[in-house]
């Protein structure tokens, strides 16, 4: 799913921390191997070898992460930062934009940072115990991204989001985000359940980022009025 939102004008300070996580992730992406763009990395087989290298040193490998050897206990926080490809980092960076603006708004900044980097940890630390044996390498920070989509359905459940389907030829149609949300949230439990411990997407990440992000912002806001403004946005059919 691709999410654009025009966020709210005459916001009083803005998205900082958002706007900050997104450049740092930019930054990191850029100068190491997977952009492409670093020659220190070298090319071809070289760029193969250093990039798995790369990966193991800063991504999540939950053999090593559950035994405690090494740096391996903090490797779910410097995952965050570390994505595989293009595609994965602009997927990522898209929904953060998208959903984490008016997450952020709510939250305060020092809440919502704090909350993004415990929430990723705990889904990347959860997938790890779920693959105990596992060797995969596991980077991004969907699972910290999925936590503020779950904070953000209990926030501004009926924030209006327009979905532009492509087998309706990308007809224009809008839903309350408590519909897109949800949609997205039964897409990666189906997903999850087909892919089974393999390889891959880390869909179980995004479940348990999505449901302990969902239940902060209830046990913390339940008692507080819900933030109601209108909010647009655009979606395709890629996954974050």
């Amino acid at each position: 799913m691709i999410v654009r939102w025009q966020a709210l004008r005459g916001a009083a300070r803005g998205p900082v921390v958002t706007h900050v996580l997104i450049a740092v992730c930019c930054v990191v992406f850029l100068l190491g191997p997977a952009s492409g763009l670093n020659p220190s990395y070298g090319a071809g087989e070289q760029l193969l070898e250093t990039g798995t290298e790369y990966f193991r040193r800063w991504g999540v490998v939950p053999d090593e992460l559950l035994t405690g050897r090494g740096r391996a206990l903090l490797t779910p926080l410097t995952a965050l930062f570390v994505h595989g490809s293009w595609l994965h980092l602009l997927g990522n960076m898209l929904f953060l934009h998208v959903f984490g603006a008016m997450t952020e708004e709510r939250m305060g900044r020092p809440e919502f940072l704090c909350f993004y980097v415990c929430t990723g940890y705990l889904a990347l630390a959860a997938y790890a115990a779920a693959n105990a044996s596992s060797d995969q390498t596991l980077v991004g920070a969907s699972g910290a991204i999925s936590a503020v989509l779950g904070a953000f359905l209990c926030l501004f459940p009926r924030a209006r989001v327009t979905s532009l389907f492509p087998f309706l030829l990308f007809l224009p149609l809008r839903f309350p985000a408590w519909i897109v949300l949800l949609f997205w949230f039964a897409l990666q439990w189906v997903a999850a359940h087909r892919a089974g411990s393999g390889p891959g997407v880390a869909y179980l990440a995004h479940l348990v980022g999505f449901s302990v992000g969902f239940i902060y912002a209830w046990v913390r806001y339940r008692r507080t009025t819900r933030v109601r403004r209108p909010a647009t946005a655009t979606e395709g059919d890629s996954q974050p």
